[in-house]
């Protein structure tokens, strides 16, 4: 059975009205005649006919408003029964209520309707959500701010209260004590200055500045100073690629270094073997390149990897562990990822290392 659009049925019925009520007047006239004049032997000359007529004009008066009432309940009911429905959904979502669904499975306008309506109160149910969550992951980066600026606030009111008190009473412990406050003071910097980049990402009012970079020089440049720093403590950064491909893209190089140095900077701080060791790799795809930036450290556990690229967390259990940090590197990293078009992902073993991979269009 083929569905019908309202304009098809509307058409239908009017034909309907017609069309069903002469059918039946002509049924109902054989009727009456027949009943009349042959079995009750009715004169069609005489006063019979008179009584005929009477009950023919009945029998038409009754028909159309039999016929048009049904044919009038049954096509508004098809009509008024889901703008209702809908009406309702209106109502309730307008209250909050996003639970109540519409779907429709007819296939007519109001059909069509009903689930362009459904979609929306879809999109609507995960757009609340996602409101949630953020307000969830608002709440928590506020809470975890509170907790990263007291913690060096703490330290510094602690070593003035000791200057105040004469407890620096050498010149060397004035100085060590002056140092400790200097150092945190600049931690503290650090940590509003990737407080302030994070947010300015988060809202997209960071101004990127793009231009040609070719990743092989890049990384070769950074690599090079990285090699030189690692060999103090018998490290090594390795940079394995093919210089006779094309690595060139569009990127703002000053954000770019910004990647890759939260990324080293997250590795090393979670190398745990005497030799450490920092390894790019370089993929020149048909559209993009693919930036594997892989150490030899601890490893990340698995349930944990899908979190790493989120503010504020840290894979190790107290945030007051030896590492520090602030917690936004890898989260500043996959914002500024994101900013250029492309994705960003972890890799990990455990006691084996960990590989942060992103990709970026490649230029044609």
């Amino acid at each position: 059975m083929f569905p019908l659009s309202i304009r098809k049925r509307l058409i239908l019925s009017n034909i309907a009205m017609i069309l069903i009520p002469g059918a039946l007047l002509l049924i109902a006239e054989i009727v009456l005649g027949y009943l009349l004049f042959v079995v009750f032997n009715g004169n069609p000359q005489g006063d019979d006919l008179k009584v005929f007529v009477q009950f023919r004009f009945i029998a038409i008066a009754l028909i159309l408003i039999l016929t048009n009432g049904l044919l009038t309940y049954f096509m508004s009911r098809s009509i008024i029964n889901p703008i209702s429905k809908l009406s309702t959904a209106a109502k309730k979502i307008s209250e909050g209520d996003l639970e109540y669904s519409v779907q429709s499975d007819k296939k007519d306008e109001l059909g069509e309707l009903a689930n362009t309506f459904e979609t929306m109160r879809l999109k609507l149910k995960e757009a609340d959500r996602e409101q949630k969550r953020y307000e969830a992951n608002r709440q928590e980066l506020i809470a975890s701010i509170s907790h990263d600026l007291k913690t060096p606030l703490t330290s510094i009111k602690g070593y003035v209260k000791g200057i105040q008190d004469g407890v620096a009473n050498t010149p060397e412990k004035l100085d060590r004590y002056m140092d400790t406050i200097y150092r945190t003071a600049n931690d503290m910097d650090g940590l509003i200055d990737e407080l302030f980049l994070y947010s300015k990402l988060d809202l997209k009012k960071e101004a990127f500045q793009f231009e040609k970079v070719d990743l092989y020089a890049f990384y070769a440049d950074f690599m090079e100073e990285l090699a030189f720093n690692l060999e103090k403590e018998q490290g090594k950064a390795i940079l394995a690629a093919d210089p006779k491909k094309d690595y060139m893209v569009e990127a703002d190089r000053e954000k770019l270094r910004r990647v890759v140095m939260n990324i080293i900077q997250n590795s090393l701080k979670y190398i745990d073997k005497k030799q450490k060791e920092i390894q790019v790799n370089l993929t020149s795809d048909t559209d993009r390149i693919v930036v594997e930036m892989r150490d030899n450290g601890s490893g990340i556990r698995e349930e944990d990897i899908p979190y790493i690229f989120e503010s504020f967390y840290r894979t190790d259990a107290s945030r007051n562990s030896a590492t520090g940090g602030s917690g936004l590197g890898l989260s500043i990293a996959a914002k500024i990822i994101q900013a250029h078009g492309g994705e960003i992902w972890a890799e990990s073993r455990r006691g084996q290392g960990t590989s942060i991979y992103f990709t970026l269009k490649r230029m044609m």
